[in-house]
């Protein structure tokens, strides 16, 4: 409880630009926690579905059945949407009576990477932010920390006998600010990092998927017409 109060007091008795730095630092904090959480529910998401996504297609279960089912669901997101591209994409091209194999397979190959993208956009929403926050946050905070040091100095010099008390105050407010810069970087630099190579592994995992289905597409697209 001394210790609540005591940092209560020295924000107050801050100055008004490192009052203004760690409100700032504060602000972000509470952003990359916001985002850190977000990000981990909707990446955990992606991963999941994929997986029961990938277990329900290598079943055997008929292709335009599977994409009809998907269809009707609707809000159609992550692996399912480069299966849903690519299948939309070989019906279409598959009906032209002058389409080759080599066509079918390339314009659904560009289909799925459009797909690919445009998730793989999706992941990645907000990681700038928290590199961002990683980076900037230590260093907001030592502008605050050294505004602060340098006020309590020049207070210092307009008296005739300096104590370490009359200094110590003023430093302990400036090294807060310090602190705080740490404690929004921190987390974000943590989350960033983890996040960046949960996106990288499920890329892969889409990029694998899209060519193991375009080699059942370009099979099929060598096939006789019924």
């Amino acid at each position: 409880m001394h210790s609540e109060l005591s940092f209560i007091d020295l924000f107050l008795q801050a100055s008004v630009l490192v009052k203004s730095v760690m409100l700032c630092l504060l602000g972000f904090s509470i952003a990359s926690w916001t985002m850190i959480i977000q990000r981990s529910k909707a990446l955990n998401k992606a991963k999941v579905q994929a997986e029961q996504f990938e277990d329900k297609f290598w079943s055997g279960t008929d292709l335009s059945r599977l994409y009809k089912e998907i269809s009707a669901r609707g809000n159609v997101t992550g692996i399912e949407s480069l299966f849903m591209a690519g299948f939309k994409e070989f019906a279409r091209i598959r009906k032209s009576p002058d389409s080759s194999p080599q066509a079918v397979v390339d314009g659904t190959h560009r289909a799925m990477r459009v797909a690919l993208s445009r998730e793989v956009d999706g992941l990645e929403t907000h990681l700038s932010f928290l590199a961002t926050v990683g980076s900037i946050s230590p260093y907001i905070g030592l502008f605050g920390t050294v505004w602060g040091i340098m006020n309590s100095f020049i207070a210092l010099g307009s008296v005739q006998q300096a104590t370490l008390a009359m200094v110590a105050p003023g430093i302990a407010e400036a090294l807060i600010a310090t602190a705080m810069g740490l404690f929004a970087a921190i987390p974000a630099v943590m989350a960033f990092n983890r996040f960046s190579h949960s996106v990288e592994k499920i890329e892969n995992s889409y990029g694998n998927f899209m060519e193991e289905f375009s080699s059942i597409l370009q099979r099929q697209a060598m096939t006789p017409r019924s």
